[in-house]
């Protein structure tokens, strides 16, 4: 069975995958802009512009990803794990504005339709699906449960649908001269890109508003918490996220009978490592209570605990 370990371990992996896509999606990118230039395909130009947002987007997830790794510190006691997730909104972020600018210059070129060369385009958008397809499946398979790695292949594979649009403009300008396609196509594409901007955007909003973990139950952990030998019952639990795939949990925990400090800390010690093999939750702070505490404490305190990290 995987543990919460699984995450660090692909890291090295996902910044890999992530310099080669950057590294393929920029090279790209000025042949997409010569190419929508040359050929006057707006398809292309909005391609481009979601290309160039790719490009920024694979930047920032590189930068998130080694903010990732630095160590904690007395200003930042969980190192600084949740980059990665600002890294994914600022991809969200990204793509909603390119999304409005493709809808602008779309609706006007309808008025006023250009003439587009309808082969030139389509060869750009066949080399542009290769690139973002290879990079989409590249980056998948690193992804693990990363928001920050997520954001990348959202970039990858809108884009790869974006030029999958522009197959569809070149092949309709070169069969039915029909240059109206061109700028559709493109209002398409904004409409992909919107929403998959929006998801990105709701998602690490969750882990930011410390929303429980996707595929966490907290009435499922409670359970099994409660079953475990020893336990009477388990309140005040909260389970959030620290990364996007990084869970966290607290909970306080009422033993049963009157027990040693050593005995206690070996229940606590069982109790953490079910979660960890059950759950993946790795980080879990454990207030285990000799009896149930007041549910609002006063100035004296609960009771008598003993607390294990």
């Amino acid at each position: 069975m995987s543990t919460g370990h699984d995450h660090v371990a692909s890291r090295p992996l996902q910044r890999r995958a992530l310099w080669i896509a950057l590294a393929a999606n920029s090279g790209f990118l000025v042949v997409e802009v010569i190419g929508g230039l040359a050929f006057h395909s707006l398809a292309l130009l909005a391609d481009a512009a979601h290309m160039v947002s790719d490009v920024a987007g694979l930047a920032i997830a590189l930068v998130a990803q080694g903010l990732l790794d630095r160590p904690a510190t007395a200003r930042h006691s969980f190192g600084l794990q949740r980059a990665e997730v600002l890294g994914a909104q600022a991809n969200g972020l990204a793509l909603v504005v390119v999304a409005g600018w493709i809808v602008f210059e779309a609706v006007r070129r309808i008025g006023d339709p250009v003439n587009v060369t309808g082969g030139g385009l389509l060869i750009v958008a066949v080399l542009g699906l290769l690139v973002n397809l290879g990079s989409a499946v590249m980056l998948r398979r690193v992804q693990g449960n990363s928001l920050n790695m997520r954001g990348a292949v959202v970039h990858m594979t809108s884009d790869a649908a974006g030029s999958v649009g522009a197959i569809v403009a070149g092949v309709a300008v070169l069969a039915w001269q029909a240059d109206w396609v061109d700028p559709l196509m493109s209002i398409l594409i904004a409409g992909l890109v919107l929403w998959s901007g929006w998801g990105l955007l709701r998602d690490t909003a969750h882990v930011l508003l410390e929303g429980t973990p996707e595929g966490v139950d907290p009435h499922d952990v409670e359970a099994a918490l409660a079953a475990m030998d020893g336990v009477e019952t388990v309140h005040h639990l909260h389970v959030w996220n620290l990364a996007s795939d990084v869970p966290a949990l607290s909970a306080h925990v009422v033993l049963t009978g009157e027990r040693t400090l050593h005995e206690a800390q070996a229940t606590g010690q069982d109790l953490k490592r079910m979660l960890d093999d059950r759950f993946h939750i790795e980080h879990a702070t454990l207030e285990l209570e000799c009896h149930p505490c007041d549910p609002e404490p006063g100035p004296h305190g609960t009771g008598g605990h003993h607390e294990v990290r």
